[in-house]
């Protein structure tokens, strides 16, 4: 069962000598990788294994040049936006709806029309019935066919996530959760912001629905999950990890291809674990710090000529057949 809304007229449908992390990724690991911060980065699959690095210039400009082609049958190409934060007022950004405008208008400018977008969480900053109206408005002018979403914490302020799920839950199943197909690829949307004691926590029914909904499946069916929290212990000290998010990676380990893509940390992170990629997207509204920098994450604020360095989407593309499947971050600036 899926639950999207189609973007232009808004109607529902159904369809690792340092200490490590839980997952074995030192601290000088860690800030090597949260360093990516801007970058474009390649995830290659290939007869199971996943690789990921940085693409440099001319690689990137590459992919631009072949991203404005007219795609192979059988490709799919998707976009995801992520913490929008519709509603923040601070020196952090003091134009929020500008910035996610540039977003938008930056994704109807890619030279191709994605088959969907997804946004991966804090649509709103303060979950008001006028911020959730304003972002739905805003996502109708996503030259797309389909918008799908996954809530944020801050989608769910004072209300458990009741007045997300009635602007973008229709078809969904408990709170907010589904899962589609399109393109040889099977995708599941998970809630992890509800429940929360400081980290995201998806609960037994969720996991259940994951047991059930991957049950049929192929393993070498490609795998791609969102979530508005990090499914790994990125920076468990912040809460920017699941804690019962390995009960979720078990039921994922038989497939040879899995990624993960998450946003709540608004900056580029990524990470392999065996069959498992992780990838962290930036944000449309303002930076938060890297890992362990400073005593919280609370919002940055850069000179006004850096902040779009800081912002930014992410394009995704799979061709049917040749199991490749490549992530590209790309800023506003």
């Amino acid at each position: 069962m899926t639950g999207y809304y189609d973007s232009h007229d808004s109607a529902p449908a159904d369809d690792a000598e340092q200490p490590t992390t839980e997952h074995g990724m030192s601290r000088r690991q860690l800030m090597r990788h949260a360093g990516w911060f801007g970058g474009a980065v390649v995830l290659t699959v290939a007869s199971g294994e996943v690789i990921s690095r940085i693409a440099d210039s001319r690689e990137t400009n590459s992919m631009a040049a072949v991203g404005a082609t007219a795609p192979a049958n059988g490709s799919l190409r998707f976009v995801q936006v992520s913490d929008s934060h519709i509603g923040f007022q601070g020196p952090a950004n003091t134009d929020v709806v500008g910035s996610f405008t540039e977003a938008i208008n930056q994704v109807n400018s890619l030279g191709f029309r994605p088959d969907f977008v997804m946004h991966s969480g804090d649509l709103t900053h303060l979950s008001t019935a006028g911020q959730f109206d304003q972002v739905k408005q805003m996502l109708t002018g996503m030259q797309t066919d389909r918008v799908f979403t996954v809530p944020g914490e801050h989608d769910s302020i004072g209300d458990a996530g009741r007045a997300y799920r009635k602007t973008f839950g229709m078809g969904t199943l408990g709170d907010g959760w589904y899962s589609f197909d399109t393109h040889g690829v099977h995708f599941i949307a998970l809630v992890n912001t509800l429940s929360l004691e400081k980290l995201g926590h998806l609960g037994n029914d969720q996991i259940d629905f994951v047991r059930r909904d991957i049950a049929g499946l192929s393993s070498d069916t490609p795998i791609v999950v969102f979530s508005h929290i990090p499914l790994f212990a990125m920076y468990p000290k912040w809460g920017w990890s699941t804690d019962d998010a390995l009960k979720v990676i078990a039921l994922l380990r038989r497939f040879s291809s899995v990624t993960c893509l998450n946003g709540h940390v608004h900056q580029l992170f990524t990470k392999t674990d065996g069959n498992i990629t992780f990838h962290s997207a930036t944000t449309t509204a303002y930076p938060l710090p890297k890992p362990g920098h400073g005593p919280a994450p609370t919002p940055q604020v850069v000179p006004a000529r850096q902040l779009k360095d800081a912002l930014g989407i992410r394009t995704v593309g799979y061709r049917q057949g040749d199991r490749e499947l490549a992530v590209k971050d790309q800023r506003l600036a």
